[in-house]
């Protein structure tokens, strides 16, 4: 896909001075990191993320050797193997005579817009309500592309279906769920690539919940000191870790083999292998400019800290509402806050960087309001593929 450097250096001059200076210091750090063989890690949230293309634009990275690992939500792991955003035309459920008690708010059904030879694909691994499909196209409703691989039928039902075997196989290898995904998702999603490659793409602890049956099976598919384990070895081997619009990130730099920020005292005081935030760049992209306010106070007068040394409530003597990641972050040394939108910060981090070290990018992604990015959305749609589960049993069958 050809990138529009005009709109991109656009982005660039609607950020406000901080945030454009912020974005040019965490640049500066992240080329620096790759230029000595260091390593980036991201910690994506879901909804934003997903719609304005930044999961596909992290995979892109990933494969070029500009992303070293991801940790994410179960949301996003669904809709990767859902294929990242669907067309899907929604209906009032009640022209289907589906109970409103069991339907979303709005008593809204969806359906996955498919093609009839994928929909024989599924027709293979699932038996389909044929008599509700022929109705999809009678009701009256509307088409519109959204991340729906979790809810539109009847993809949202073939991914909570294939997820039992998914977590079959990962317990059967001592594998996490998302790498098992992996093996048969697209390269252009983060568990794709993340699979081929070898690179870790880890959903966190509080961002299980939210995937369904998914999210459930990616919670039995390892114990969670486990899973805890493998974020902390991701996050020991970075050097620069960007938190991109994510909430729930505490554990992140407050967990429990984390000892700067964090609680992990007592994991190394026990004999387990901890590690330090201390010395690490932390990057958010985020649209709370309380997040940068916070910053400002703990290094104008350390009231962020004063309030955890005195056993005061942070929001009380900071007077500002205090989220919970934005603790550790305020009191990082080496924290940086570009406060903006992740559709137009991610597109300009990405090209500078890639510019920096002469790397062509063939995917970028774009604000989902501007026509570049309404037309990243229908590529999405239309480019990348559902997981392939021949391709993951093969995988699954070859495992040594």
């Amino acid at each position: 896909m050809a990138i529009s450097r005009e709109l991109i250096e656009n982005f660039y001059r609607n950020l406000d001075d901080r945030s454009r200076a912020s974005l040019d210091s965490a640049v500066d750090k992240m080329v620096e990191v790759k230029k000595r063989g260091g390593k980036i890690v991201v910690a994506s949230g879901s909804g934003p993320n997903l719609h304005e293309g930044v999961t596909t634009l992290v995979a892109e990275l990933m494969d070029k050797g500009i992303i070293d690992g991801v940790t994410t939500s179960s949301a996003v792991i669904g809709h990767e193997m859902a294929g990242t955003l669907d067309r899907v035309k929604m209906c009032d459920a009640s022209q289907l005579g589906l109970p409103e008690e069991k339907m979303p708010r709005g008593n809204v059904f969806e359906f996955t817009r498919m093609t009839e030879e994928e929909r024989n694909v599924l027709r293979k691994n699932m038996v389909l309500d044929e008599e509700l499909l022929s109705k999809e196209d009678e009701v009256d409703g509307h088409d519109v592309v959204k991340a729906a691989g979790n809810m539109a039928y009847p993809m949202g039902l073939w991914n909570e279906i294939l997820a039992n075997e998914i977590l079959d196989i990962a317990r059967t290898y001592g594998l996490t769920f998302e790498e098992v995904a992996g093996w048969g998702a697209d390269r252009r999603t983060m568990i794709g690539i993340g699979a081929e490659k070898g690179l870790p793409v880890i959903v966190s602890i509080p961002q299980m919940v939210g995937g369904g049956a998914i999210g459930l099976a990616i919670g039995d598919s390892v114990p969670i000191s486990n899973r805890s384990m493998r974020l902390a070895r991701m996050l020991d081997d970075a050097d620069i870790i960007i938190e991109s619009a994510i909430a729930l990130s505490q554990e992140l730099h407050d967990g429990p083999f984390e000892n700067y920020t964090g609680h992990g005292i007592w994991a190394w005081w026990k004999g387990f292998n901890t590690f330090h935030m201390r010395d690490k760049t932390l990057i958010r992209i985020d649209l709370d400019e309380n997040l940068r306010k916070a910053q400002d106070q703990q290094r104008h007068n350390a009231q962020i800290q004063e309030a955890i040394d005195k056993g005061l409530p942070k929001t009380k003597i900071s007077g500002i509402p205090f989220r919970m990641e934005m603790s550790a972050f305020a009191r990082h040394e080496g924290s940086i806050p570009i406060i903006g939108d992740i559709g137009e910060v991610w597109p300009v981090m990405a090209l500078k960087v890639a510019d920096a070290l002469g790397i062509e990018l063939e995917f970028m992604s774009y604000k989902q309001e501007t026509d570049e990015g309404k037309a990243v959305r229908e590529w999405i749609v239309d480019e990348i593929r559902p997981i392939d589960p021949e391709a993951m049993r093969k995988k699954a069958s070859e495992w040594r």
